[in-house]
């Protein structure tokens, strides 16, 4: 766990996204291979607690509204199922056992029978970090087909924005992607205050 932990700070103060420069000089030498290229970086990328707005709008520039959409968007959901089957290979079980607290299973409960709704509206509100989720979601029983649709769902709004006002990269905000987005967290939340009133059913032990 200490390990795990100075990687993961390592590499939240060490790692960074190229910026879209190097970006043009790649696609300038790879050719036709670029946007496998990009979408392999994507995926790896956002493994670690890097933003990945960056690489969102640097999709949209490079290759237009709906191919960049198409591939911010695949990448993204992509690199979530793996970041959840990873640190579910290598943690849960060991984290697991210790999560006995009846609040800690009541949650895990909610995450198992309702999880896309959970995760769907998380992914909706664009300040909860895209790996950090991963990795908690990995410690909980949310099903990863439940988890992967509702993360493509959930992303594919902010990630639709992003890619097309790429006019973001002269780092002053838009205001229609803040009120978009500002909207799209506000249903986030709605769904989030959802989830949390309906009930859950208790499981059989022998299930």
């Amino acid at each position: 766990m200490a390990v795990a932990a100075a990687l993961f700070i390592a590499s939240w103060m060490l790692l960074d996204v190229p910026p879209l420069a190097v970006l043009r000089t790649w696609a300038d030498q790879t050719g036709a291979w670029f946007p496998i290229l990009f979408w392999v970086l994507y995926v790896v990328v956002t493994q670690f607690p890097i933003p990945r707005t960056v690489m969102t709008i640097s999709a949209g520039v490079l290759f237009g509204t709906a191919w960049g959409i198409v591939i911010a968007l695949s990448a993204t959901t992509v690199a979530a199922a793996i970041s959840l089957l990873v640190v579910r290979f290598l943690l849960r079980d060991f984290v697991e056992p210790r999560l006995k607290h009846p609040a800690m299973e009541s949650l895990n409960r909610r995450l198992e029978q309702r999880g896309w709704l959970a995760i769907a509206s998380l992914r909706l509100i664009a300040v909860v970090p895209f790996s950090i989720l991963n990795y908690a979601a990995a410690l909980s029983r949310v099903p990863l087909g439940a988890f992967t649709l509702a993360t493509l769902v959930g992303s594919a709004p902010n990630t639709a924005i992003v890619a097309v006002f790429g006019d973001a990269l002269t780092g002053e905000a838009n205001p229609v992607v803040l009120v978009i987005m500002g909207v799209l967290a506000v249903v986030g939340t709605a769904g989030l205050l959802l989830d949390a009133t309906l009930p859950t059913r208790r499981l059989n032990p022998l299930d």
